[in-house]
């Protein structure tokens, strides 16, 4: 009976190790922590920075890559285990960085020059076959932009206005599209403002916002640069002042 009972202990250990050796971390994961913090109704620059500089990791064990994408750059490295649950990412010889599998959650260790992150599954799951670079931004959309505005001022007011997560936008004047600014010219061109670009059809153009709670403020954004500079957006007349329902 003792023996018969050593034997099944034996046997449930080596399950559990062959379990820990055999996660599999392929697929989609984005910076969960970040959108929470947006989530909040905070200024959205300031909460992407607070939680670090990558937004998605897609990672493939099989071929032994694992690609990232930041607010404004794409890379990719080659995917090594260096133990059950632990694994490298290594740049060609230009650095690397560790991610460690905890529960649910991936975790990029802390690095030379950044901060150590969190990463989770996308809920709902990325449709197959879906770019990655996308999952983030759509999760985003969702959770900071997503559900029923009502104009309180501007045009349109007692208007409801829809954003959704693939970008699309109704009730917003003639508007019918929408990106926020997350990194790079895009985003460093408001001069620490939050910018998002309004747009119909190929044709739109870059407003300041303030997110305060289920308050959202849009602003004329006024370019001081020359036409031949990267634009310098300030914040000019408010145009909407959108309450989340």
């Amino acid at each position: 009976m003792h023996t018969l009972l050593l034997i099944s202990l034996i046997l449930l250990g080596g399950c559990t190790h062959l379990q820990q050796q055999t996660a599999d971390i392929s697929g989609l994961w984005i910076n969960q922590a970040a959108i929470d913090t947006a989530a909040q109704g905070r200024p959205l620059l300031k909460a992407l920075d607070a939680n670090g500089m990558n937004l998605e990791w897609n990672i493939d064990t099989r071929t032994g890559k694992a690609q990232f994408s930041n607010a404004f750059e794409e890379g990719e490295g080659q995917l090594l285990q260096k133990a059950p649950g632990i694994w490298s990412v290594d740049y060609n010889g230009h650095g690397s960085d560790e991610l460690q599998l905890n529960g649910e959650q991936l975790v990029q260790q802390t690095g030379k020059i950044y901060a150590g992150q969190t990463f989770s599954r996308p809920i709902p799951p990325a449709a197959a076959g879906a770019k990655w670079g996308t999952a983030f931004r759509q999760a985003l959309n969702s959770a900071y932009m997503g559900g029923q505005w009502k104009i309180i001022e501007g045009q349109g007011t007692g208007n409801l206005v829809r954003f959704s997560a693939d970008g699309s936008l109704s009730g917003l004047g003639n508007n019918d599209r929408y990106e926020l600014c997350l990194g790079g010219d895009c985003a460093t061109q408001g001069a620490g403002n939050d910018v998002v670009y309004l747009g119909k059809g190929a044709v739109g153009d870059g407003w300041i916002f303030v997110r305060y709670g289920k308050q959202l403020e849009i602003l004329q954004a006024i370019n001081l640069s020359q036409p031949d500079e990267i634009p310098q957006l300030s914040p000019g007349p408010r145009q909407w002042l959108l309450e989340k329902q």
